[in-house]
C-alpha cells in the first residue's frame, strides 16, 4: 500500500513538471514571436530587440539549467515563469514607447 502510494505520487509529480516544462517552452515561443512581430512593424529599434533576445537568453539558460538534472521542480519553474512575466512586460514596454525603427519614422 505505501509503495503504491509512492509510485502513485513519483508519477504524478513527474507529469506535472512535464506540464509545466511544455508550458515555458511555448511560452517562450510566444514572446520570440511577439518579439518578430514587433521588429518587422518598426515598433523595437535594432538594440530594443537585441536587449530583449538578450533577456530570452537568459530565460532558456535558467530553463536549461532547470532540466539539467532531468526534472523541473515547483520552485524552479516558478521563478523561470517570474522571469518569463517580466520579459513579458519587457516587451511590452519596448514595443509601446516612443521609439520607432528608423524606416518606421
Amino acid at each position: 500500500m505505501n509503495r503504491t502510494f509512492i509510485i502513485a505520487a513519483s508519477l504524478l509529480s513527474l507529469t506535472a513538471t512535464a506540464a509545466l516544462a511544455d508550458r515555458i517552452d511555448s511560452r517562450e515561443a510566444a514572446q520570440e514571436a511577439r518579439i518578430q512581430a514587433a521588429r518587422r512593424s518598426g515598433e523595437l529599434t535594432v538594440r530594443e530587440k537585441a536587449g530583449l533576445e538578450r533577456e530570452q537568453a537568459q530565460i532558456r539558460d535558467m530553463e536549461r539549467r532547470a532540466k539539467a538534472d532531468g526534472v523541473v521542480t515547483r520552485r524552479e519553474a516558478a521563478a523561470i515563469e517570474r522571469a518569463q512575466d517580466a520579459a513579458s512586460r519587457h516587451i511590452y514596454q519596448e514595443s509601446h514607447d516612443r521609439e520607432k525603427s528608423w524606416w518606421r519614422r
